[in-house]
């Protein structure tokens, strides 16, 4: 591989990161003059922006063809977005984790989840499946936008705090465009980022005899995913943890129901799904879904030692698909350890933290 693949490889990443960057500042700014709730914001215009990068990567490789790279990407990225991001975000600071996440957002993330790999039992996400997904997000959009303009004013200033105090935006026409020149620069180097990104992912797996699919779960899931990272962890370190929570959940379901349902939509022949990504990546990234749910109940808090766990469950999987990818002799045996091991510990973690919230509660009921 030359030089200058290599180079516009790296570039793109960087353009991908500054373009969402831009996009996620300029669109957080509009929202403010209508002013809608932290969690929303989250879940909606942060998510959405952070995950640009998603679309723009999974759109491209979707036209060229690179059909595995598209699933991949987005697979990869969702189980990046929960063990890598969230656990990192929570080893900085523990996380609060909202109520409407726990009984509305979460679930949702879950549903659509199964949702996607009953779509692809027949190894392809049509057209029409892809349509689906595509209403559904936006459906999903309007009722969160719908949903958060009916919050009293108490909590449109909370997420004014949040923004240095401002409760409103100027609407002077200059400012407006400002924020919308913001988000054009920012989709425009996205795009170029993205075919550049695209063109040396796909150069790199006929390189080194890698297929797409891992490359997508690991380099380009990884790459894509660093806006979310950036996001979720400077949110958490200013206290701001509705947005690190919500972006990580909005950007989950976003990467499904848009980011597929748009690729699947101007895919020519739809988007194949591949028996690999049936047989163990979907499945991990379900799991890891359902995995929210327990954690996210207990003490409604995401606490540091189950950041660390979710960080070194992600180490785990990337250190799986890196020895399946080349066929190591020590796949076997890390295979065992992952059964034998990991699995009895998070379900016994997973009991143990269930049942100290119980008790919790109910020494509170008592004292009350």
């Amino acid at each position: 591989m030359d030089s200058l693949t290599l180079f516009l490889f790296a570039l793109g990443f960087v353009l991908l990161i500054y373009g969402a960057d831009l996009l996620v500042r300029g669109a957080s700014k509009l929202a403010l003059a209508v002013g809608i709730s932290p969690l929303v914001v989250g879940l909606t215009v942060v998510a959405y922006g952070t995950s640009a990068p998603e679309l723009a990567v999974s759109l491209q490789s979707s036209y060229a063809g690179a059909v595995d790279l598209a699933v991949g990407n987005v697979v990869g990225s969702n189980i990046a977005n929960v063990l890598l991001i969230l656990g990192l975000s929570a080893m900085v600071a523990p996380l609060v984790v909202s109520a409407q996440l726990v009984r509305l957002d979460v679930p949702l993330m879950i549903g659509i989840s199964f949702l996607l790999l009953l779509l692809g039992l027949d190894g392809e996400l049509s057209r029409w499946d892809g349509l689906l997904l595509a209403a559904g997000g936006l459906g999903y959009t309007a009722f969160s936008i719908w949903q958060s303009r009916r919050e009293t004013r108490a909590v449109q200033q909370e997420f004014a705090d949040h923004f240095d105090g401002q409760s409103t935006l100027a609407h002077t026409p200059q400012q407006i465009l400002l924020q919308l020149g913001l988000i054009a620069v920012g989709l425009l180097l996205l795009v170029v980022g993205a075919n550049w990104l695209v063109d040396g992912a796909v150069l790199l797996a006929r390189e080194f005899g890698i297929s797409e699919l891992v490359i997508g779960l690991t380099i380009v899931a990884v790459g894509t995913s660093l806006p979310e990272l950036a996001t979720s962890i400077v949110a958490s370190m200013r206290g701001e943890r509705d947005i690190a929570v919500g972006n990580i959940v909005g950007s989950n379901i976003f990467n499904i129901l848009v980011v597929l349902g748009f690729s699947g939509l101007l895919a020519p022949t739809g988007i194949s799904v591949s028996t690999a990504a049936l047989v163990f990546d979907l499945p991990v990234m379900i799991v890891v879904a359902i995995a929210c749910l327990p954690i996210f109940f207990t003490g409604s808090a995401i606490a540091r030692w189950e950041g660390v766990l979710f960080f070194g469950y992600y180490l785990a999987y990337v250190v799986y698909l890196l020895l399946t990818a080349s066929q190591h002799e020590a796949l076997p045996m890390f295979s065992v350890v992952m059964l034998l091991f990991v699995g009895p510990l998070t379900l016994a973690t997973i009991i143990v933290s269930v049942l100290q919230a119980i008790r919790g509660r109910s020494r509170d009921l008592e004292l009350g």
